[in-house]
């Protein structure tokens, strides 16, 4: 990547730094973290959501440790270290936390196999639908473009809120649809700014489940300040990104 690194704030801020402060003993679970990542926000929601103990890790993009690389010679963040073996993947890994600290609740997986199944589905919803389309809309240059992906963008949260059953995804189980979406509800400041969105012109529906997630505990503990999100961001407002993802929605493809 080419941004200077001192573009990017080094560390979080807000809420979150008090987290952070918080997890720095050591643990059998270390948290390597970007705080700026949405991606890693799931996985750190569901650690405070659950209340699992973890040591927070902060990881320079750009100053990668020997260590970090050598566990995780892929360099992503999410990862954790649990007990010498290292993973990654922020999805993948909020299913290992479920499934490695049994004993922590609230679980964010429902024990009815076809509820597991349903919140699955939406979850994959999220990574093919709603994700891409956002992305298009940040990255979009073209005026003519960017009203074009705002309605897409619309129309997928529409048809997303006729299933919500309030005041979460499922009712009152709060579970990995709304870890899986919540780091870009947090975010939807900044397409309202630079792109015209208004949680609003989705309808009721959704602004009440927005406005819910967005005061969830797990979530504000994890939020940094708003406006060094709107700093990250500014690379992709730009199209100049050069992560995977970025690289991906230019070329039409699957997000990594």
């Amino acid at each position: 990547m080419s941004v200077p690194d001192q573009q990017i704030h080094p560390v979080a801020t807000g809420v979150a730094a008090k987290t952070v402060a918080k997890h720095q003993e050591e643990q059998d679970l270390i948290f390597y973290a970007g705080w700026f990542c949405p991606f890693v926000q799931r996985t750190w929601i569901t650690l405070e959501e659950r209340g699992i103990p973890y040591q927070y890790v902060e990881v320079n993009p750009y100053k990668k440790e020997k260590h970090f690389l050598d566990i995780n010679p892929k360099g992503l963040v999410p990862a954790v270290e649990y007990k010498g073996k290292a993973l990654y993947e922020s999805l993948i890994l909020c299913e290992f936390l479920e499934d490695a600290y049994p004993s922590y609740k609230p679980n964010i997986l429902p024990e009815d196999p076809f509820t597991k199944a349903y919140v699955r589905i939406w979850v994959d919803y999220i990574a093919k639908n709603l994700l891409p389309v956002h992305m298009r809309l940040v990255q979009a240059q073209d005026p003519v473009k960017q009203k074009e992906h705002l309605a897409e963008f619309i129309a997928a949260q529409q048809k997303f809120a006729e299933q919500v059953k309030g005041p979460y995804f499922l009712g009152e189980e709060f579970s990995l649809v709304d870890v899986a979406i919540a780091p870009w509800i947090v975010r939807d400041y900044i397409v309202g700014k630079h792109r015209g969105y208004k949680r609003d012109a989705v309808g009721q529906a959704w602004k009440n489940y927005a406005d819910n997630i967005a005061k969830r505990p797990s979530v504000i503990n994890t939020s940094s300040e708003l406006e060094y999100y709107e700093e990250i961001h500014g690379r992709y407002l730009r199209d100049e990104a050069q992560s995977e993802a970025a690289k991906a929605i230019r070329a039409g493809r699957a997000i990594p």
